[in-house]
């Protein structure tokens, strides 16, 4: 840990507000708990300031500064959980591939898949304490630093989506590569794809063990197993599980029955469509359109009102459809989260 004594993950302070946490295990909540995807983020002054010296693969491996970014959303809006500052890309760096972060363009491989010969430059076994202590240090760190205000979310990304940056060589609108292996090079896509799953199994639960209290992690069910079962062989706790999968309305009902207690939700589905597919015994989150920030206060007030309406109050997590824009204006994102918790409690008070 930088400049200081390394801190242990235990001893953590006691957790003050854990509305979140029973809303994803579905008992009852006074509020609706709400926190906002990429809440950590350039909308912010003070993450453009934070982020300004530092290469931002750079910042994702200081503990220090991933603990600063993490707590910044925290001190401007009452929300009720925090997310770990880290990228997914983390995981292709640790199987040794490099990414450098340019501007104007994003993240980047070097020397992106493009034969099936290229997965053996890939490392085959990931010691993931040492590849990606780092974020282990950071969420240990931000438990501490949180001071037992809300939880804090780990998370990672799917095997498929991290499969598509390492054969695009970055962000791709169509998967174009990233597809044609599936079909011209099956067994080697299962192959990469098992790698990712055992190194984002293991990654997991070092999070759990550094003190992550919850997960957004887009994949399926298998992971939700390993994870958990890990979990109990290792005497951790059994924390809650959210999957996240944009543009997934066709496969609600898979999703719900994944091993996750939380369905994230993006904003091309209805509420009531939603729920109807996934029944009563999963947590919803989601699912207002991002872009609805853009509008007046007094209207995003109206649109949370009705999404609160549309889901109800319980077994419900208030979040976006999907992360924060860059350009957002942070009072925006504070009247989305005070309207949250206004609306929430005067429907339960007249329920």
């Amino acid at each position: 840990m930088e400049g200081g004594e390394r801190l242990l993950p235990k001893g953590f302070p006691r957790l003050k507000n854990d509305t979140f946490l029973r809303a994803a295990r579905g008992e009852e909540t006074e509020h609706t708990p709400v926190w906002c995807m990429r809440q950590a983020g350039r909308y912010l002054p003070e993450f453009r300031e934070t982020r300004a010296s530092q290469d931002f693969f750079a910042t994702c491996q200081s503990p220090k500064l991933c603990c600063e970014l993490t707590l910044q959303p925290l001190r401007r809006f009452p929300l009720d959980a925090a997310i770990i500052f880290s990228d997914i890309l983390v995981v292709p760096q640790a199987l040794g591939m490099e990414v450098v972060m340019v501007p104007g363009k994003g993240p980047t491989f070097t020397e992106p898949l493009k034969e099936v010969e290229d997965l053996l430059k890939l490392r085959q076994k990931v010691d993931v304490t040492a590849e990606l202590g780092y974020v282990f240090q950071a969420i240990t760190l931000t438990r501490h630093s949180l001071e037992g205000k809300v939880p804090l979310i780990g998370f990672s990304g799917a095997p498929w989506t991290l499969m598509s940056y390492m054969i695009e060589g970055g962000g791709s609108t169509t998967m174009a590569k990233a597809k044609s292996w599936l079909y011209r090079h099956p067994e080697a896509s299962h192959r990469l794809l098992r790698l990712l799953a055992d190194v984002i199994i293991d990654y997991l639960v070092g999070q759990v063990a550094a003190g992550a209290q919850d997960f957004a992690l887009p994949y399926i069910q298998d992971i939700a197993q390993a994870v958990k079962s890990k979990l109990k062989e290792e005497a951790l706790p059994l924390v809650p599980m959210i999957i996240f999968a944009k543009d997934a309305h066709y496969a609600l009902r898979d999703l719900a029955h994944a091993g996750y207690e939380v369905v994230g939700l993006d904003w091309t589905i209805r509420p009531q469509e939603a729920r109807a597919q996934i029944g009563k015994d999963v947590t919803l989150q989601g699912n207002l359109d991002p872009c609805a920030l853009y509008a007046p206060k007094e209207k995003i007030g109206e649109l949370v009102k009705k999404m609160l309406e549309s889901f109800g109050t319980q077994r419900y997590i208030a979040n976006l459809g999907h992360g924060l824009y860059p350009d957002m204006n942070p009072e925006h994102v504070g009247a989305f989260v005070e309207a949250v918790h206004a609306h929430s409690r005067h429907i339960n008070k007249h329920s």
